[in-house]
């Protein structure tokens, strides 16, 4: 056997919003929601994966849609790298699940709570190690709660799932396992295959239940992520780089200006303002011939 990841998109809407999906969805989220207890007994599943849909999947940012029995409305993404405004992006999907229950005069007392479901494949909140993060409105100081939970945003990051899989306790754990390890594995391990649901999931992300087409879209979408990491790579790289170039520079810059202090006293802000502008390597002369400066105006007809 091989599974495809789930953090591919299309195969996460596959495994989690196709026709198939139902009984999968509704154990991913009480395991998630509510701690494994079976509160969600039945849903429905908006927007249902289309296989001839799958390459424009990522236009609505938004992976799967539900409303569960009671009409509250669950919204689950996964996102695979950080970009800019993601917070933005994840708080706008979840207060446009909201307003738009509603349609036109119909009464605010018919809103139902939206609970948007977050997956990332980042670090997302450094300041915990939880991996799963639920948020509600809540009073700032005395953090008591308000709104009676109308819209809640639960975060899982999955680089701060260390379990292997003999240590895999609760159905949070075997879910979250599946989600990160599923494109490692070569067989349906008896820990995750105890779980039906899960031993479904596996089996919608199984490479042989695949159509030639979904196949080679699971190719192209993987090498479209790989390629976007790639350049987050890069970036991150060269940022380090201008960083470092940055802080050489600071510390020449202040190991200067001290010593010509203590040559020549106090310098103007505007002489200041002329060796901070200097680059590297003229920073790096500088040093060198100062020494054979006599007074400020040598540094200042230096600079000039």
């Amino acid at each position: 056997m091989r599974f495809i990841s789930p953090k591919i998109d299309y195969v996460f809407k596959k495994v989690f919003g196709s026709k198939e999906s139902k009984t999968i969805l509704i154990s991913f989220l009480n395991a998630i929601i509510y701690n494994g207890e079976p509160i969600i007994q039945s849903l429905t599943i908006i927007n249902l994966y289309n296989p001839g849909q799958v390459l424009t999947l990522k236009d609505t940012y938004l992976d799967v849609k539900a409303v569960l029995a009671d009409g509250e409305v669950v919204l689950i993404e996964m996102q695979v790298s950080s970009i800019t405004g993601f917070s933005k992006r994840v708080l706008y999907n979840m207060v446009k699940g909201y307003v738009n229950q509603l349609k036109t005069a119909e009464d605010y007392i018919r809103l139902k709570p939206v609970i948007a479901v977050t997956i990332t494949d980042f670090i997302l909140f450094d300041e915990t190690q939880q991996i799963i993060n639920q948020f509600v409105f809540q009073e700032k100081t005395e953090k008591f709660e308000c709104l009676e939970e109308e819209l809640q945003l639960i975060f899982i990051e999955l680089p701060k799932f260390h379990k292997r899989l003999s240590e895999l306790e609760t159905l949070a754990d075997k879910w979250i396992y599946f989600l990160k390890e599923a494109s490692s594995l070569d067989n349906i391990p008896p820990s995750l295959g105890e779980v039906s649901e899960i031993e479904s999931a596996l089996n919608l992300a199984n490479q042989a239940g695949m159509t030639p087409e979904e196949l080679e879209i699971a190719d192209r979408r993987a090498m479209a992520l790989q390629d976007e990491r790639g350049k987050l790579t890069y970036a991150e790289e060269i940022g380090k780089e201008i960083g470092k170039e940055i802080g050489r520079k600071n510390e020449a810059i202040a190991l200067i200006i001290r010593q010509l202090k203590k040559r020549f006293g106090e310098i103007d802000k505007k002489t200041i303002s002329k060796i901070e502008n200097l680059t590297i390597e003229e920073l790096e002369n500088l040093g060198e011939d100062f020494l054979d400066f006599n007074n400020i105006t040598d540094l200042e007809n230096w600079l000039n």
